[in-house]
């Protein structure tokens, strides 16, 4: 059974209504030679006893306590007090003594209060408030009190029922976009470290030779912006890695089965050495640097789309550097170029049309680590792209990898 906030409160109001039939018996056992005629109170509590052990299982959850079985239980509570007067004396009547249900007809209220909220709980305790007042004959302040305390108990629990029934539903809600977000945003990645790439190739390719590929690089285009704009709400597959050094960003699915991957921590250093070329040199630490197998890849794929970025933004030949630190509580790996820069707002120009490589690529595989991605560009300078992982994050989320 799924838990949710009404579940306790069900459980609690069946307790109740046993507690409180031992009570009543009980008031009656110790008054008993004050009634006018017994063999109706006892009649009565026998009624008593049975209904509310025959009817637990309907009062611990909302499906069981339907309308007919809650009007059924609020009528046993009604009856009950309108048999008072044929039972006991009037003197015991006249100086506060109780109905026969006793405290027990407040569980009824509360069955409707849990059941329908507030209003149901309003009709359920004026029904009691009229009953008590005819028991009584007179509005006694004892009688007031009563009615008034079950009045408003009944209504204020109704409302917070419905106020943790609409907190539940924000909350599901909530947890259903915030998952449907991560799913769109890895999705966006893997679309970005393929097929867009692949679309934007053909289409510089397609314009540099002319004729019948110009055309072709034209319709390339027309879908590189088409799916740019899908990626903006559409629904994400699984996290990729890099294929190869010199397919940059071009991946192959992360999550997939591999026979050959090993089961413990993957040396991040390995991942890092095939993009090491003529114009991209790689440092690193002499003793390994030690990563759960999706960590690594995440933090590997951001790199490679951080060096797909510097060979379509500054030139295929362009210079790169690769730093990586094996800090106590982090792992840090540095992406630079020697490259112009990226001018003032570009990178927020650019998720405003659609190009996700940095927003999600890099910046959105480290926040699903629990890492951070820092750009820094300065005009003229080149651009450093520092990528930071938390060595305990790393490991839970991989944990969690594993699980799934």
């Amino acid at each position: 059974m799924r838990m949710s906030v009404e579940l306790p409160l069900w459980r609690a109001l069946a307790g109740y209504r046993v507690l409180t039939m031992l009570y009543a018996i009980g008031l009656c056992a110790t008054a008993y030679d004050h009634f006018v005629r017994p063999w109706v109170a006892v009649g009565y509590y026998a009624v008593l006893a049975v209904w509310t052990l025959a009817t637990l299982p309907k009062v611990t959850s909302a499906a069981g306590c339907t309308r007919r079985f809650l009007a059924a239980d609020l009528t046993v509570a009604l009856v009950g007090i309108l048999l008072t007067p044929v039972a006991d004396s009037h003197e015991r009547i006249a100086g506060g003594g109780p109905t026969l249900p006793s405290i027990w007809t407040a569980g009824a209220v509360l069955a409707f209060a849990i059941k329908g909220g507030w209003r149901w709980a309003a009709v359920a305790s004026t029904a009691v408030a009229a009953v008590n007042l005819v028991e009584r004959g007179h509005p006694a302040r004892d009688t007031v009190h009563n009615v008034i305390l079950v009045w408003v108990a009944s209504i204020a629990i109704g409302y917070v029922v419905e106020v943790a029934r609409a907190s539940e539903r924000t909350l599901a809600r909530a947890l259903e976009i915030e998952a449907a977000t991560r799913e769109r945003e890895r999705l966006a990645r893997d679309i970005h470290d393929g097929v867009l790439q692949v679309l934007a190739m053909v289409k510089r390719r397609g314009a540099a030779l002319g004729g019948e590929a110009a055309e072709l690089g034209r319709l390339a285009g027309e879908q590189e912006v088409a799916l740019r704009t899908l990626v903006s709400g559409g629904l994400v597959p699984v996290s990729r890695v890099p294929q190869g050094p010199s397919a940059g960003a071009v991946v192959r699915a992360a999550e997939e089965p591999d026979e050959d991957a090993p089961a413990g921590p993957v040396d991040l250093r390995s991942l890092l050495a095939g993009y090491a070329r003529a114009h991209v040199s790689l440092a690193e630490p002499g003793a390994p640097v030690l990563l759960p197998p999706a960590a690594a890849r995440e933090v590997a794929a951001a790199v490679g789309a951080a060096l797909d970025n510097v060979r379509r933004h500054v030139g295929e030949d362009a210079r790169a550097w690769i730093l990586v630190e094996d800090e106590p509580d982090e792992i840090v790996v540095t992406v630079r170029d020697d490259g112009p820069g990226i001018p003032e707002g570009r990178l927020a120009q650019a998720e405003g049309e659609g190009r996700l490589g940095v927003a999600l690529s890099i910046r959105g595989r480290l926040r699903d680590l629990g890492g951070s991605a820092e750009i820094v560009s300065v005009p003229g300078q080149g651009t450093e792209v520092e990528l930071k992982v938390p060595k305990g994050a790393a490991r839970a989320r991989g944990k969690k990898a594993e699980q799934r």
